[in-house]
């Protein structure tokens, strides 16, 4: 068994030294039904087929690799692909795993999900997907990203989800987060959190890291198809970490292939304005488990920021800990001008308007794909579209 095995995490939910359940004995009780549940109802033939069939007609799977020429011509160097979750049915990646999710609520009996978003993707594909299977849905945001993202934020409303404001510490991300966990402990036998990223107690970066897997699987055996090879780096943005780890996971015993995970360096990572956790993070514990964060001498969460509202979060999945700890995947950074470039660059060289948080990893290829020979390639992980941004973009660049 490979030492980056999928295997992981233990049977205590540690990836390495990361993970857990930072919990009291009888919030432990209540994750570890929901992995014994989990364990058994993802197993089950009705689960899959239902599962496989939802993928297909619904969200549209597989996504297509798409080859970025102008862009790569423009650059010189690497040829750059993208593997197009942003053409998923609500537009990223967060539907594979919020499907995965409230089916086995459904599957487990429950009668409300609850979540936190920070861009609105996250809230609205599972808005989408309690509609589809008829489960009430409660989504917490923070109201300085329910300012930001008001398309995301009408959807939700639209499909039947009720939309709490947070309005406490930074209206952001990390308070919505601490938002609707509080709300699902007060009735945590009739109710399912749906986490957003593969971030918090065990089980539940294992289960979402499942349910994204879907995307690297396919994205491998697509490349193989277009070049008879596997591409010499691939990459994705990294906030919890949920698009990257489900790219990552497909490819990490090909040792030949580079993989890099981009955070938001923000407005420097020299300020105190980004939410770079793995380039100037310390282990620490947030959420229910254990992590590489960032955080002040007490151990408390630092405030973070980035313009992408779904990076920035002041914790990473514990698998992104472990693999950095391994040297398996490099984490790199890029700040707000060099997201901004890059969103604009896709945008009118290809024809693709790319959300703010996928826009960190094309910034970084486009760092890179100058110093490669045009014999190399590197494949990113377009997580999702940029809809939600485009308003924001055009006010803050005065478009």
């Amino acid at each position: 068994m490979s030492k980056y095995s999928v295997a992981m995490p233990d049977d205590k939910g540690y990836f390495g030294e990361y993970g857990g359940q930072i919990l009291p004995p009888d919030l432990v009780a209540v994750m570890n039904q929901i992995n014994d549940a989990y364990e058994e109802i993802i197993k089950t033939e009705a689960f899959q087929a239902e599962m496989k069939e939802l993928l297909a007609d619904y969200v549209g799977r597989p996504s297509p690799i798409y080859f970025a020429r102008r862009l790569t011509k423009k650059l010189g160097g690497a040829k750059i692909y993208l593997k197009r979750e942003d053409l998923n049915h609500t537009g990223a990646h967060k539907i594979n795993h919020c499907l995965g999710e409230a089916l086995l609520a459904k599957y487990m009996g429950k009668t409300k999900v609850l979540a936190e978003t920070g861009a609105g993707q996250h809230g609205v594909a599972l808005a989408t997907a309690c509609a589809l299977v008829g489960i009430d849905c409660e989504i917490h945001m923070g109201e300085i990203d329910i300012a930001k993202e008001h398309p995301n934020v009408t959807k939700m409303k639209i499909l039947g989800a009720e939309l709490v404001p947070v309005g406490r510490g930074t209206k952001t991300l990390k308070d919505a987060v601490d938002s609707a966990f509080e709300e699902y402990l007060k009735d945590p036998v009739n109710s399912f959190y749906a986490i957003g990223s593969v971030v918090g107690p065990h089980p539940f970066p294992k289960i979402v890291r499942d349910f994204q897997s879907v995307v690297g699987k396919e994205a491998r055996a697509q490349f193989l198809d277009r070049e008879d090879k596997l591409p010499d780096i691939i990459m994705a943005c990294v906030g919890g970490g949920s698009n990257a780890i489900g790219l990552f996971t497909a490819f990490l015993d090909d040792e030949d292939v580079k993989i890099i995970g981009v955070e938001p360096a923000g407005k420097g990572l020299d300020t105190d304005q980004h939410a770079a956790t793995l380039t100037l993070g310390t282990k620490g514990a947030i959420h229910g488990f254990e992590c590489y964060n960032l955080q002040d001498e007490k151990g408390n969460p630092l405030p973070v920021y980035s313009i992408a509202s779904g990076l920035d979060y002041p914790g990473v999945g514990p698998q992104h800990s472990h693999l950095k700890d391994l040297k398996r995947v490099e984490y790199k950074s890029v700040d707000d001008k060099e997201c901004l470039d890059a969103f604009m660059q896709l945008s009118q060289l290809e024809g693709i308007i790319p959300a703010l948080e996928s826009a960190h990893a094309v910034a970084y290829a486009m760092k890179i794909a100058p110093t490669m020979s045009s014999e190399q390639s590197i494949l990113i992980n377009l997580s999702g579209r940029g809809d939600k941004d485009a308003d924001f973009v055009a006010e803050y660049l005065k478009l």
